[in-house]
């Protein structure tokens, strides 16, 4: 790890902890040279995961991708970036659990309205929405429906 200030290569850890979601480790460091202080962040990166779509095309999986359609269904909705992350990393970490080095868009989509669904209801409906097409205002009305009788 590069010091932030003087991009001497060579830092010590000073403190490692867990974040309390577990899903990450945050580093203390301080520089070899200029005995600069900094923190850093580590987690678990998707790699090697191709996606299939619908059409069967095959693509590296994006987590750009994935935060994009996220942020468009959390349009005008209270969350902080903290949560935001750790909402991205709970998606990420059903896609590994599923132990496969190639999974279908459906099921990231399925994933993704899973955690939306325990993180923001009006973000569950608008993905869900655009994620199955919804052709009219009945189909709203029924997923609405599930949504009130699951309470």
């Amino acid at each position: 790890m590069h010091c932030a200030v003087c991009n001497f290569e060579e830092t010590s850890v000073l403190d490692t902890r867990a974040s309390d979601d577990g899903l990450s480790v945050r580093r203390r460091r301080e520089c070899n040279k200029c005995h600069y202080r900094f923190s850093t962040v580590e987690e678990v990166e998707l790699l090697d995961v191709i996606v299939v779509k619908e059409n069967g095309e095959r693509q590296s999986y994006i987590r750009e991708k994935v935060e994009s359609g996220v942020r468009r269904a959390l349009t005008k909705r209270p969350y902080t970036q903290e949560k935001f992350h750790r909402l991205i990393h709970l998606i990420e970490r059903d896609i590994q659990k599923k132990k496969r080095r190639e999974i279908s868009s459906k099921d990231i989509g399925e994933i993704v309205m899973k955690q939306l669904h325990n993180f923001d209801k009006i973000a569950y409906v608008r993905f869900a929405s655009v994620y199955r097409d919804f052709k009219d205002v009945k189909t709203f009305e029924k997923e609405l429906k599930k949504l009130k009788s699951k309470k």
